[in-house]
C-alpha cells in the first residue's frame, strides 16, 4: 500500500473510531440533573442535531423522554420522523431559546420554551417534566412527559 493510501486509510480509521466514540458522549438522566436542565440538554441537543453523528441531538432529546412519552410517540424511528415533520421541524437547529418555569413541586415542573428557528420565527412550547418514581435506573430521574404543539409568535425582523 502506498504511503498516500496509508495516510487515508489511517485518517477514515481514526474518524471512524471518533465517530463511535462520540455516540457514547451523549447524556443519560441522572438524579443529579434538575428538571430545567432536562429541558436545556434537549434543547442543545436539538440545536446542533448533527453536531456529533446524524441526528445524536433527536437521540439526545430521546435519552430524556419518560417511559411513558416513549410509548405513545413509538420507537426511536417514528420520534425522529415526529421531530423532523412539519409540528416540531423547527426545534431541528434552532438559534437560540428560552426556559421560563411556570410551575412545580418535587414530582412535576412545567415550563414555557421560545424556540428561534433558523428562519428567525419565535415559536413557543409548554414543556412538562416529572420524576420516575418506578424502581430502576431512572428511579428519581428528571424525564420529559409532554411537548405541547408550538404556538407561532411571529417573526423576530
Amino acid at each position: 500500500m502506498s504511503k498516500k493510501l496509508q495516510t487515508i486509510f489511517s485518517a477514515l480509521t481514526y474518524l471512524l473510531i471518533f465517530t463511535s466514540l462520540s455516540n457514547a458522549e451523549l447524556l443519560n438522566p441522572s438524579r443529579a440533573i434538575t428538571p430545567k436542565e432536562v429541558i436545556k440538554i434537549q434543547l442543545e441537543g436539538l440545536q446542533k442535531n448533527d453536531n456529533k453523528y446524524l441526528d445524536s441531538g433527536i437521540e439526545q432529546t430521546w435519552n430524556f423522554a419518560h417511559p411513558n412519552n416513549k410509548r405513545v410517540t413509538g420507537p426511536l424511528n417514528n420520534f425522529k420522523k415526529m421531530i423532523k415533520s412539519p409540528s416540531y421541524q423547527m426545534m431541528i437547529d434552532h438559534l437560540s431559546h428560552t426556559i421560563t418555569k411556570v410551575n412545580s413541586n418535587d414530582k412535576m415542573a412545567q415550563f414555557e420554551v421560545i424556540i428561534l428557528d433558523k428562519n428567525k420565527i419565535y415559536h413557543k412550547f409548554n414543556w412538562q417534566v416529572e420524576k420516575y418514581n418506578l424502581d430502576g435506573d431512572l428511579k428519581d430521574c428528571w424525564l420529559t412527559t409532554m411537548v405541547s404543539n408550538p404556538i407561532p409568535l411571529g417573526s423576530s425582523i
